[in-house]
């Protein structure tokens, strides 16, 4: 059965509870977060490790560094996995914001999908959509009526995701580019860094899901009753 929030015709768009993907989303993120939690760590032994070959050979060095490593390939499986199941819930719930406020939302909705795909053009047009399917999603309250939610998840997950993801790039640069010692552990720093800021931007992540779903599920009973209810007979 379709419904529609008050005033609304039921033949309109659906909505489909996202509840299932936003569960794995969560999990996927915090096992991305916890990953670059020990991307951290590796990566502050390491530079701790550096500093003391500067006076002296060591050989943990070389061991942290191995770390560092597979820490980084785990990232990279962590991310694709989380970053495949956050795409598809992302989908999900751009089309439920056309049940909602289907004027609101500017951008067609295969933009969820391909706006990570845009080069330079993913730095805001994900943000662009997530925008306009909040803001959409936030519009039917029990009563039917218009309410404005503050957009401060959104923009504190985006705000990090961006930040890191630049932090991440300058440390792999400078990392590509270090001929000495104290430029690589220089590079350790800025990457630890990075990894730090993606483990907060996926806890920001995990707040915006949960928002988000919450405001997309199924309007409150009498909102519901009284939108399915029959037109008297004149």
């Amino acid at each position: 059965m379709s419904y529609g929030p008050v005033g609304r015709s039921v033949d309109g768009p659906v909505l489909r509870s996202v509840q299932g993907l936003a569960a794995a989303v969560s999990v996927l993120l915090g096992v991305a977060a916890a990953v670059d939690i020990f991307a951290v760590w590796a990566g502050v032994g390491l530079y701790g490790h550096l500093g003391s070959t500067l006076t002296g050979p060591t050989s943990q060095a070389v061991h942290d560094a191995h770390v560092l490593d597979v820490a980084g390939k785990a990232q990279i499986g962590a991310v694709v996995v989380a970053g495949v199941v956050f795409i598809a819930w992302f989908y999900r719930v751009r089309v439920n914001a056309e049940y909602f406020a289907q004027d609101v939302c500017t951008m067609a909705r295969g933009w969820a999908i391909g706006a990570w795909f845009v080069p330079v053009g993913n730095l805001w047009l994900p943000y662009r959509v997530a925008s306009e399917t909040w803001q959409a999603s936030a519009q039917s309250a029990p009563d039917g009526s218009w309410r404005t939610v503050s957009k401060a998840p959104v923009n504190a997950w985006w705000t990090l995701t961006i930040t890191s993801a630049v932090i991440d790039r300058a440390g792999s640069t400078l990392t590509d580019a270090a001929t000495t010692l104290a430029g690589l552990r220089h590079a350790t720093a800025l990457g630890a860094l990075g990894d730090l800021l993606n483990a907060v931007a996926a806890a920001l992540a995990i707040v915006f899901v949960h928002r988000l779903t919450r405001m997309q599920q199924a309007p409150h009973p009498s909102a519901e009753a009284a939108a399915l209810r029959p037109s008297p007979t004149p």
